[in-house]
């Protein structure tokens, strides 16, 4: 197993700010949009065969397409705000469904 990272270090040590975190997760997680942009990564990780296998994330690029990436990389980049970003990079083509 890897090491925890500086924000799961954080929340390991700060029980009522990842209590706030939950919360914030599940009112997210709720909403229709988000709901969509999950089945969207699902539905491409079924297509490439690598549904719950573990390892890379699908990630959105730029241009519309997916890419393998990291799945440290891929949830770090956002980081908090309103600075939301998408890989950088040539992705691949979506899948025919």
């Amino acid at each position: 197993m890897a090491a925890k990272g500086r924000t799961a270090k954080f929340y390991a040590s700060n029980p009522e700010a990842y209590k706030k975190k939950l919360a914030y997760d599940k009112k997210r997680n709720e909403r229709p949009e988000q709901k969509k942009y999950r089945a969207e990564l699902a539905r491409e990780r079924r297509a490439r065969g690598i549904m719950g296998k573990g390892g890379k994330d699908v990630s959105h690029t730029a241009d519309g397409k997916f890419k393998l990436e990291s799945p440290k990389t891929n949830r770090a980049r956002n980081g908090h705000g309103k600075n939301s970003k998408v890989a950088s990079g040539k992705g691949t083509k979506k899948s025919k469904r």
